[in-house]
């Protein structure tokens, strides 16, 4: 039996964070950019129902950070995708699966499209309508 790791009163959310998440992948709409992978930056933050902020002391008690990286892993490593906003969204679904998450921030950039350093990218916020 785990242990009960209590924060008080009140409904709320904890924030699961995944922070510099560098994965190949074969994205985008231009000629020079098929065929190739290259390299996207991927951040997220979930916003996840805290109920009485109770919660055991397991991983079956919150959302595994592991399994989205896995998943988004995944996702990254099969078949083209056109637009970083078309990988976004697809994260932000696949978090959203989960009806304890509220809510989910995500954010893809490229880093290797400008030989100038310059980072191109997209944020977006999705929300569980079903949670």
């Amino acid at each position: 039996m785990g242990s009960v790791v209590s924060g008080g009163g009140g409904a709320g959310s904890r924030h699961i964070l995944i922070r510099d998440l560098i994965v190949p992948c074969e994205i985008g709409v231009f000629p020079h950019e098929h065929g190739k992978k290259q390299r996207v930056r991927i951040d997220a933050t979930l916003a996840v129902a805290d109920g009485d902020r109770n919660i055991e002391d397991k991983l079956s008690a919150t959302v595994s950070y592991s399994d989205i990286i896995d998943e988004i892993r995944s996702l990254t490593e099969h078949g083209r995708i056109n637009l970083v906003e078309t990988l976004a969204e697809r994260i932000a679904g696949l978090c959203l699966r989960d009806r304890r998450v509220r809510s989910a921030l995500v954010r893809v950039e490229k880093l290797d499209i400008y030989s100038d350093g310059t980072i191109v990218g997209v944020e977006i916020e999705r929300f569980n309508q079903h949670g």
